[in-house]
């Protein structure tokens, strides 16, 4: 049945997507499609609307899926989930395109749904190596349970895909199993409407003609094939709107160049034309990554469509990236951080220029409330007993960047006005009024496209940047990668670049064709030396505190008095995030080497494990993590279908870093007994907190906050970037985001990446042979 392809995908306007349509012709009817192939399977799905000047809102499209005979059946949801939208299932049977129109309810066979009418265009085929069905779909564009494609903006289509066939291959409501394969694109709708709509529905294949911005013609030769387009050169062209990608773009735009900003994904806060408010916001227009408080339910949502389908782990694929999902904690890095000794080059210890400059376009705040009161800080007043027992010093933290050991304080953030602030909020804005910068979204960066060491352009899926969608450079022109820890290797893979055994699979995919001659490929340890904080969460309870029902209705259905606060002025509990406290402490192992722990204390547990009775309104949880000084080291790579993950975790491999980690867990709960009222349920009595450890599930030990794979440093035998961030062995080609990190920071690394950027731009910049 169609089944988990859907659980992540969200039927709204506007929501950020991994891929995004773009406009192509197929040569066997002349119909200009608004559609996407997927690489993996090389299935293309299509659609054509009416012209807009016949109705505002058209109720019917033409469709298309063009697949090869090994997709048994393939199904469309044109709400982009499974339940409660129309879906769409084929497959062909006997010469023929057997079809039929579905809903479902729940997650369970999708059944009949009447109302909506199929009718196969003349170009519908089978031959011995594909089928295509083109059809018009009539009163599909509204469905029962208030769903509708919105056919003059963007949305959501999903698709899934199977190679085993269905149960009755003549009978339109036969019964399937789970598909094989699932994905999803983003359709623009607005680009798909045609003046040749009727010409189209009587199998006319006169000249076509696309209402896609910057199109030239549209020639094309193929079914997947895309029209030829005159592509705008840039001076650089920067790939991912995370904050190394929008800090980057909005100094280099500064400095007077041409700059082109792509994001794979859309857009996340309103100001940016974000759409997703939850329920009780939308009278004011503020979508989940405005509001602090709806920190929790990124990852209790149901559609969680802002993460990236085609990585493994956490990663945003959205404006801003990770700084428009995270818990937006923000610390200003420390000399350690910069250090010689915590791997960076010796001419990136004098930070604290660019640390200014951060500062004054983004400041923290540890009391993110408009009437500068705090909230919900029960678990701070608790955690507070154990840690002034334990020597620890109250602080305010960013006013103290270098002190982390035995020293604790409020949560600092970078929201602004009680909002999310973050690189979207500031730097963007500035960069977005300039008008030499350009920004695209939906666009998905597969390759650099080079010549040797020279990079020319980017391999983009949106073919009106520019022809089969290469934008290319001006002379002198630079490219800057900032598509994460995770994007930025899997582009560089995908580009020739990086160890043998990763090149391999590139060139055994679909991304193949793409690739320079191997003999311009260049091996650098790209995946390799890479880091996240080992985090084991220790989970109490209190009489005292408030547990916020564990953060489940914040969406929903939040406290009525706290929601009418935050609207009225955003003010209250929605002002912040969950966490309420942060500490730090040094450790010295019996490698010699010192290591830092982080504690982060909020009201709620993700969850819990005991033999224990507990009140659930009383739980809070403090997160240990271990930070600069570890020694453990993962990879990541790629796998066939070239789905970005880690392929050596990172975590407690070297057994020093787990002594360290367990002695600061003992360490955190040793004077328990001296806080009244305070119960440590997970873990409980019946487990000690070494055997606690070791039964851990490593894939909750993910903190998410991944640096090192293509790091900085001064030879490619153990580095990516040189000490000016370009990648060794290219001319022009440079990265600008958390991969480029040699080790953890001492607290959350997003304050410490931007530091990095403000810095980064400035060396390239500075350097000789630029546009």
């Amino acid at each position: 049945m169609l089944r988990r392809v859907f659980l992540g995908l969200l039927p709204l306007v506007g929501s950020a997507l991994a891929q995004s349509s773009s406009a192509y012709t197929d040569s066997g009817n002349g119909i200009v499609f608004q559609g996407y192939t997927d690489p993996v399977h090389n299935v293309t799905y299509g659609i054509v609307l009416p012209p807009t000047t016949e109705t505002s809102e058209a109720t019917e499209f033409i469709g298309e899926i063009v697949a090869p005979v090994a997709a048994q059946w393939v199904g469309i949801a044109l709400g982009g989930a499974m339940l409660d939208n129309l879906l769409l299932v084929a497959w062909p049977n006997d010469g023929d395109i057997v079809s039929s129109t579905r809903y479902a309810t729940d997650y369970v066979q999708p059944v009949e749904y009447d109302g909506p009418t199929l009718t196969d265009l003349p170009s519908t085929s089978v031959n011995s190596t594909h089928w295509k069905w083109v059809f018009r779909c009539q009163n599909c564009t509204s469905w029962s349970g208030g769903g509708s494609l919105a056919t003059t903006g963007t949305g959501v289509l999903a698709w899934a895909y199977s190679d085993v066939g269905v149960d009755d291959p003549s009978d339109p409501q036969s019964t399937f199993s789970e598909h094989t394969d699932f994905g999803f694109f983003g359709e623009v709708y607005s680009a798909a409407h045609s003046d040749n709509y009727d010409a189209y529905l009587t199998g006319g294949t006169g000249t076509a003609t696309t209402t896609t911005p910057t199109s030239t013609t549209t020639t094309s030769t193929g079914p997947t094939s895309t029209p030829t387009v005159t592509g705008t050169p840039y001076d650089y062209i920067i790939v991912g709107a995370g904050p190394g990608g929008i800090i980057a773009a909005d100094r280099i735009s500064e400095a007077g160049k041409s700059v082109l900003l792509l994001e794979r994904g859309g857009p996340s806060t309103a100001e940016t034309g974000g759409t997703y408010d939850a329920p009780w916001t939308e009278s004011a227009n503020l979508t989940k990554f405005d509001v602090p408080g709806l920190f929790e339910s990124m990852f209790t949502d149901s559609n969680p469509w802002y993460w990236c389908k085609d990585i493994t782990v956490f990663a945003g694929c959205l404006l801003g990236g990770g700084t428009s999902v995270n818990g937006a904690l923000y610390w200003y890095p420390n000399s350690l951080d910069f250090s010689t000794g915590n791997g960076w080059p010796s001419d990136w210890q004098d930070f604290q220029l660019y640390l200014d400059k951060m500062i004054a376009r983004l400041p923290s705040t540890d009391h993110p409330s408009t009437d500068g009161q705090r909230y919900l800080e029960q678990s701070f007043n608790v955690t507070q007993q154990l840690l002034e027992g334990q020597g620890y010093t109250q602080i305010t933290v960013n006013d103290n960047p270098n002190q982390k050991d035995h020293a604790y304080g409020y949560s600092a953030f970078d929201f602004i006005g009680g909002q999310r602030g973050g690189p979207v909020a500031t730097y963007f804005q500035t960069a977005s009024a300039r008008s030499n910068f350009v920004y695209k979204d939906y666009t998905m960066v597969n390759n650099v496209v080079r010549n040797g060491s020279q990079i020319t352009g980017v391999q983009t899926n949106d073919t009106s940047l520019g022809p089969n969608g290469v934008v290319p450079l001006n002379p002198n022109g630079r490219v800057i990668l900032a598509a994460g820890s995770y994007g930025t290797p899997r582009i560089l893979f995908q580009s020739g670049i990086g160890p043998s055994d990763m090149l391999s699979i590139v060139q055994s995919s679909t991304a193949a064709a793409n690739l320079p001659p191997a003999s311009d490929f260049i091996d650098l340890p790209v995946g390799y030396n890479v880091s996240d904080n080992p985090s084991i969460n220790l989970v109490f309870t209190h009489p005292s505190i408030d547990a916020y029902e564990n953060w489940a209705d914040v969406w929903s259905d939040p406290r009525t008095a706290d929601a009418d606060q935050y609207l009225q002025n955003r003010s209250g509990v929605f002002a912040g995030a969950s966490p309420k406290m942060n500490f730090w402490r040094a450790y010295s192992g019996s490698d010699n080497n010192q290591r830092y722990m982080q504690g982060t204390v909020r009201p709620g547990a993700a969850s819990v494990n005991t033999t224990y009775a507990y009140n659930a309104s009383q739980i809070f949880t403090i997160t240990v993590y271990l930070s600069t000084g570890i020694t453990s080291r993962g990879r990541i790579g790629i796998d066939a279908a070239l789905r970005a993950q880690p392929i050596v975790a990172p975590w407690l491999t070297d057994p020093v870093d787990k002594e360290i980690l367990i002695q600061a867990l003992n360490d955190v709960v040793s004077n328990m007994g001296n806080v009244t009222g305070l119960t440590m349920i997970t873990p409980d009595n019946t487990t000690t907190i070494s055997e606690y450890v070791d039964n851990y599930d490593p894939s909750t030990m993910d903190s998410n906050h991944w640096v090192g794979s293509a790091k900085i440093g001064t030879s490619a035998t153990d580095a990516v970037v040189d000490t000016n961030t370009k990648v060794f062995n290219t001319d022009n080609l440079f990265i600008t985001d958390a991969s480029i990190i040699p080790k953890l920071p001492t607290g959350n690394p997003h304050g410490t990446l931007m530091t990095a950027v403000e810095q980064a731009v400035a060396k390239i910049l500075a350097l000789s042979g630029g546009p």
